[in-house]
């Protein structure tokens, strides 16, 4: 699995892909939290808070994890090495993981910068430090989750087809409908059961600052299941 990881490491910062997922998730958040006018800018806000951002980032994330995640099996396939792959001395669920953490990883590196908000917002406040902090922790802990699980509804995705952009678009779909879709639908219907199904509810009360041990078994529960169907597929290729 670690030589899969690192070959996939390898391949986005070989490539101007890693460098471009990140500077492209930073500039789209710095510019609607900073410099365009409206409901995310930290400045009109009028309080020392960072919540603006864990609302916008899971909107960016539904387009950019996919774009990251979509070469992962689709490539292989496309280049006939997936055969080749399967082939060799490593379970099929270690190369589903190597693939999964490669991409995770990337993610995980374009959201380290975005700590300087946090900083930014902290010296910022009156008096300086009025920033809850226990809210701030909570909502990086549900923004980890949540990658985690796109992620690897991305990886599945890639599976699909050897085309790329069916993988991208069936993915940016499977991502919205678990974050907002089910929510849509149980406005719809007024049931509650159904809004616990998406991904939005548990990520909001995450977001305040509550790690609730069923937010935590939701998301690993969806990473996991995709991370499964990801193996059945790639198990299909054989």
């Amino acid at each position: 699995m670690l030589a899969i990881l690192k070959k996939e490491i390898n391949s986005f910062f070989a490539s101007p892909i890693g460098y471009l997922v990140i500077a492209v998730f930073l500039v789209l958040n710095g510019l609607f939290l900073w410099l365009f006018k409206g409901e995310f800018n930290i400045l009109d806000y009028g309080f020392a808070e960072v919540s603006s951002f864990f609302l916008l980032a899971p909107w960016i994330l539904i387009f950019l994890i996919p774009a990251v995640t979509m070469r992962s099996f689709s490539d292989e396939k496309k280049q006939g090495t997936l055969e080749l792959l399967l082939t060799k001395p490593i379970s099929h669920f270690n190369i589903v993981l190597g693939k999964y953490f490669g991409a995770f990883i990337l993610i995980l590196f374009a959201l380290v910068p975005t700590l300087l908000y946090v900083y930014t917002v902290y010296r910022l406040g009156n008096p300086v430090g009025n920033l809850d902090m226990g809210s701030t922790l909570g909502s990086y802990f549900g923004l980890l989750f949540l990658v985690a699980a796109y992620t690897a509804i991305g990886v599945f995705a890639s599976t699909i087809s050897d085309n790329q952009i069916v993988a991208f678009i069936t993915s940016v779909f499977i991502c919205f409908l678990f974050y907002i879709g089910f929510k849509g639908i149980a406005d719809f219907t007024s049931s509650d059961f159904i809004e616990q199904l998406g991904m939005s509810a548990h990520y909001k009360s995450m977001s305040r600052g509550v790690l609730d041990t069923r937010d935590i078994l939701y998301f690993l529960s969806i990473t996991g299941f995709f991370l499964m169907l990801t193996k059945l597929n790639i198990n299909k290729a054989k």
